[in-house]
């Protein structure tokens, strides 16, 4: 694969040079095309007729929007059932079968349903919605219908965020492929140290952490409370450093071609001060989508705040499923729906608090408010990393019962690296909060000063401390 066998350190730099000496942007554009289908392929070669699929479905239905309005509604409904039955008959259909045999089997009726020997395809997930969201910009008039299809079938399969995102919007990078990119040094520098903080988060974090999550995780019974939670803190800034460190490598090596990609992660784990906020830090791409494709037209309206809280907390729970398929991802994300309901419910009567009391100036409180913050966000993801409902409310019972214990620290050293880099991922985050890079940035002369000496320290870093174990990106199996 592409990203464990670091190929595309090798396969980028040669796209980036032959899209900048092709003449035209449509020989540009095809070529992306064709880069991006080569890209995706090297998984699996048959996953190239399912992304095509559901690109041609999604053109079609779109361009029917366009041209039959008075159907709008039908059309609609066949676009993104049919890409909803791709999702689930590759995604979801052992899932559902196991689960309708135990329920059958709990009834005293003995049923067999034969299991579909299908790999799961890389980044089905993020495709499917990212052109679902297409054809209902269509539908509400936030965009046109693309009737060139290299251009659209180029925007669903665009490579840097194909297999994990960010989940792209048609309002913002459809129209960039009709844009003429120049290359620029000071541009593809950035986006460089952009790639370069990506390969730092996912090599040296998240699979340091990994090391040592891995081994309490997969041996849960054998270990205590105090074990547990340190796995459980360990595995936040796994899964963010993985998930954090793909991103900004897509974002990185758009930015070198020209492309602007969104923001996907703005600190969520040591700024957030309320699960609410985490959530706007936190995977911006997916939260947004299910905020505006699916909660907001829920909400519609509406003033009743429990409907509100209704909606907020189901739209959550399908956040699990879109996830995985497993329970563990829809306990997983409805505990977080039940925080925000929560969030909801106390937002007025804190707001009131805090005015009372001046606490907001308070450093104090906004220190607490974001441990407390991190710790329940920690709590819902011990769902998500568990193999099993049985294993997760295990870690539960551990760390309720057994939590001031000595933990297990065998691999002492993979631990101090650790910690050597969440200091670094501190500092970079807090001045990036506060907008402090900004200024050290503006003192060098020129920038690319800049640029050449934090990609040397954070190459150096990657070489020296990263694990070259070939892990594949949490996120690639949704």
């Amino acid at each position: 694969m592409l990203f464990n066998s670091f190929a595309f350190l090798a396969f980028f730099p040669v796209v980036c040079v032959v899209y900048f000496a092709l003449p035209t942007l449509r020989l540009r554009n095809l070529f992306l095309l064709v880069a991006s289908y080569y890209f995706y392929m090297n998984w699996e070669p048959a996953y190239a007729l399912l992304l095509l699929a559901s690109t041609l479905i999604t053109y079609l239905t779109a361009l029917g929007l366009g041209k039959f309005p008075d159907r709008k509604k039908l059309l609609l409904t066949v676009g993104v059932v049919s890409n909803l039955l791709i999702l689930f008959f590759f995604k979801y259909f052992n899932f559902a079968a196991e689960n309708v045999a135990a329920v059958m089997s709990w009834m005293g009726v003995d049923m067999h349903v034969p299991e579909l020997k299908v790999l799961l395809p890389v980044g089905i997930s993020f495709y499917t919605f990212q052109a679902m969201g297409y054809m209902i910009d269509v539908s509400r008039g936030d965009v046109k219908a693309e009737r060139d299809l290299p251009t659209y079938a180029l925007f669903v399969s665009f490579f840097p965020q194909l297999v994990a995102g960010p989940i792209e919007r048609s309002t913002t990078l459809l129209k960039q492929f009709y844009e003429r990119h120049s290359f620029d040094a000071l541009r593809a520098a950035s986006g460089i140290n952009l790639m370069l903080w990506g390969f730092f988060l996912k090599l040296v974090l998240a699979d340091r952490c990994a090391i040592y999550v891995d081994s309490i995780y997969n041996n849960m019974s054998h270990h205590n409370g105090a074990s547990i939670l340190l796995a459980s803190c360990l595995y936040c800034f796994q899964v963010y450093g993985d998930f954090a460190g793909y991103s900004y490598i897509a974002i990185g090596s758009a930015r070198v071609m020209g492309f602007r990609l969104m923001d996907n992660f703005r600190h969520p784990y040591f700024f957030s001060v309320s699960v609410q906020d985490f959530w706007k830090r936190n995977h911006i791409s997916l939260t947004t989508w299910f905020m505006d494709y699916l909660y907001y037209p829920m909400v519609g309206s509406s003033m009743r705040l429990w409907w509100w809280c209704f909606s907020i907390f189901f739209t959550f729970f399908v956040s699990g499923f879109w996830h995985g398929a497993a329970w563990t991802y829809v306990v997983s994300f409805s505990i977080f729906g039940i925080y925000l309901v929560v969030c909801m419910l106390k937002d007025l009567p804190q707001k009131r608090f805090e005015k009372k009391h001046n606490l907001k100036k308070k450093a104090w409180w906004l220190i607490a408010n974001r441990v407390v913050t991190f710790f329940l966000v920690m709590y819902a993801l011990v769902f998500f990393r568990a193999t099993s409902i049985a294993d997760a409310w295990t870690a539960t019972t551990q760390m309720a019962t057994t939590l001031f214990s000595v933990p297990f620290l065998s691999g002492i050293t993979h631990l101090v690296y650790v910690a050597m880099a969440l200091s670094v991922v501190f500092v970079v985050e807090y001045c990036s909060e506060h907008h402090k890079e900004q200024r050290f940035q503006a003192l060098q002369n020129p920038s690319m000063r800049f640029f050449t000496v934090s990609s040397t320290a954070l190459l150096i870093a990657i070489i020296a401390f990263g694990v070259f174990s070939g892990s594949q990106f949490i996120y690639f199996q949704f």
